[in-house]
């Protein structure tokens, strides 16, 4: 049995889980999978303050509160820039960090950063026009960002998103590298569509020499391919 923590990315929630989450529990597995602060079910809790900080303190909270162990630490999209923050915070509870089509920040940098200029300066002018200065608005235009094809299934997605907190695209992620690159990495690409964005991260782990794996699918694999993804994160488990 392995342990999964399974971390949505911007303007998602658990919910985007639900299938990969009862896949791998119907195989024996550990799952976790809860929404972030301010995001999805806990929307509710959506302000101005919340920011990678408060992510990162969602996540190691549920961690020691759970007393989880050997977790592979799965990070879809933004939930990527988390993953130095809590490799040091988690030090000796981490398997493996997977990066599902995830972004990639070194200490100081924000999601901001590592996003292409034209991208980064269009979430700043939709924050200042459409988000009273401090949120991204969320709209369907995503979708199609995301490779959601199915009219069913935008309507069910799209119908589920979230505002998202404009802190967690420009708060610098602060970490000592170390614990990060003492852990075993593994990043997961899409290729159906494939998303400009991440490319450099995929080209950037396969340079460092991690584990990489390819899923035929738009960018919410969980989504698109969930029986796809429970079986490649079950492999990636079991070759821990």
């Amino acid at each position: 049995m392995a342990t999964f923590v399974l971390v949505h990315g911007a303007m998602h929630g658990g919910w985007c889980w639900r299938h990969v989450h009862h896949e791998l529990s119907r195989r024996g597995h550990d799952v976790h999978r809860p929404t972030l602060t301010g995001q999805g079910d806990r929307r509710a809790g959506l302000a101005p303050g919340v920011g990678v900080g408060t992510h990162v303190q969602d996540l190691e909270d549920l961690v020691w509160f759970e007393d989880l162990d050997r977790v592979h630490l799965v990070l879809h999209s933004y939930a990527g820039v988390l993953a130095g923050p809590l490799a040091e915070r988690l030090e000796g509870r981490l398997a493996s960090v997977v990066y599902l089509g995830a972004f990639v920040t070194a200490p100081g940098e924000s999601l901001l950063d590592v996003e292409p200029v034209d991208v980064a300066d269009r979430y700043r002018r939709q924050v200042a026009e459409g988000g009273e200065g401090w949120y991204l608005p969320a709209t369907d235009a995503f979708l199609g960002q995301w490779g959601i094809r199915d009219p069913t299934m935008r309507s069910w997605v799209g119908s589920r998103l979230t505002a998202f907190p404009f802190r967690c695209q420009t708060e610098p992620t602060r970490f000592d590298p170390e614990p990060l690159g003492s852990i075993r990495k593994v990043y997961v690409a899409h290729t159906d569509p494939p998303l400009a964005s991440l490319q450099r991260f995929y080209d950037a782990a396969v340079v460092a020499g991690w584990e990489t794996h390819e899923l035929r699918c738009g960018h919410d694999m969980m989504l698109a391919a969930p029986l796809d993804t429970a079986d490649l994160l079950e492999t990636i488990a079991g070759g821990a």
